[in-house]
């Protein structure tokens, strides 16, 4: 009897201990740009062994900073970080627009599937209307499509972007990315805040003709509006019809209007807002359930005079719509030399421990992988040993069907942990 008792005590402790050191959900993610080579690859950095490693060595220090997910820049300007039979291979992969790498390899499969070796989702990142980072200076392959289909384009602040009215160009976009998610095994599709451009001081964006041919006698700012709405509908569609677990996220500005232009808008003083200047009404989106996840760019500090962080993470809390909302972080202003807030070593902590205070927010989105090179503020450190210290799993979506690629991940193996990075200290 008394066997029996401790076999059932042991027993209940097992389980009890079990569900105690169960996985909590928790969004933690971090971007990866390519384009100008911000984070990957570095600068000339054209020897393919020596991409691998340092995309594993990013892989391995986020992963050990608790990461479980990496937002990877796959088409910075119309080009590809892998085989595309739309669009040339990336200047910033090669050192020259349409060059494939030599050793050949794919990397957007290769950066996948050490993810997923990882236990690390994939988001790929598309910008989905820069075409031409530099006009004069950027490598231009001769079969680009600024190239084949000249008339889909305009010039604006010495880059060419797509006109969002033209229809053609709206099809190209969401051609390619549907072959993204019809050949790899990505877990989502992202984009981030450019839509139509960031206005420029006295230069209005030259989609006058568009307008005059497909306007339809809508204002403008509604018939811009709308164009941004037909694509990510577009988008949405096929993905859903496509691989429909797989996720669409947005990462937009991180303020959708001002309250005194909306009495829905945020009591904030922002100069750019979403709707006004980028034409991207997210609130709709989320509301139609054409996004599955939305992460603001919330890269003020607490306390900001004009858009504080504490004020917007409240308003975006409100505005879900029952999806998920993931906190862009800008960590990046830690290496400013002039915000002095971001000097702080615990403004980050602080902004997490906000965010965990609101049921309906379910992680953050760090920019970018870079920043963590030096530790800075020793917010490494801080992640391992507290906030992150014990492993997250990625919300699940309800409204999304069960991911069945995710079977044959590879399985996961524990990657030897580097110590962080020794903050870097200032000398005075």
């Amino acid at each position: 009897m008394k066997n029996l008792l401790l076999l059932t005590f042991s027993f209940c402790a097992a389980l009890i201990s079990s569900a105690q050191m169960q996985a909590p959900q928790e969004f933690r993610g971090v971007w990866i740009a390519t384009v100008d080579n911000i984070d990957w690859p570095q600068k000339n950095q054209f020897n393919v062994e020596s991409q691998k490693a340092d995309f594993i060595r990013q892989l391995d220090m986020h992963l050990a900073n608790g990461m479980n997910a990496v937002v990877v820049q796959v088409r910075p300007a119309t080009d590809a970080f892998y085989p595309s039979p739309y669009e040339p291979w990336s200047q910033w992969l090669t050192g020259t627009q349409g060059k494939a790498p030599f050793p050949y390899y794919d990397p957007l499969q290769f950066m996948i599937e050490e993810a997923h070796k990882r236990g690390m989702e994939f988001h790929a990142w598309l910008n989905p209307y820069r075409a031409n980072f530099s006009i004069g200076k950027a490598s231009i392959a001769p079969n680009h499509v600024t190239r084949l289909n000249p008339g889909w384009f305009v010039d604006y602040g010495g880059k060419k972007y797509f006109d969002p009215g033209n229809k053609d160009g709206q099809k190209w976009v969401v051609k390619v990315i549907q072959d993204i998610v019809s050949r790899y095994s990505i877990d989502a599709i992202h984009m981030d805040d450019y839509f139509y451009p960031y206005r420029i001081a006295g230069k209005e964006f030259p989609d006058a003709k568009s307008y005059a041919i497909h306007g339809n006698g809508m204002a403008k700012d509604e018939w811009r509006r709308s164009n941004v709405d037909s694509i990510i509908l577009a988008i949405n569609q096929t993905i859903r019809g496509t691989k429909p677990w797989v996720k669409f996220g947005i990462s937009p500005f991180g303020v959708w209007r001002n309250q005194d232009k909306d009495p829905m808008g945020s009591p904030t003083r922002a100069g750019v807002t979403n709707y006004d200047d980028l034409y991207a009404d997210v609130l709709l989106w989320l509301r139609n359930g054409w996004i599955d996840y939305v992460a603001p760019q919330l890269y003020w500090e607490m306390g900001h005079k004009l858009v504080a962080y504490e004020t917007l993470i409240e308003w975006w809390s409100k505005h879900t719509y029952g999806r998920h909302i993931y906190i862009g972080k800008g960590v990046y202003r830690a290496l400013e030399k002039n915000s002095i807030a971001w000097k702080n070593p615990k403004e980050l902590p602080n902004q997490i421990k906000l965010l965990r205070t609101y049921p309906n927010v379910q992680g953050s989105v760090y920019f970018s992988s870079k920043t963590f090179n030096t530790n800075p503020n020793g917010w490494n450190d801080s992640l391992r040993n507290n906030y992150y210290r014990l492993p997250a799993e990625v919300p699940k979506m309800d409204w999304l069907p069960d991911n069945p690629e995710r079977k044959s991940w590879s399985t996961i193996r524990k990657p030897v942990m580097p110590p962080p990075p020794k903050t870097a200290i200032k000398k005075k």
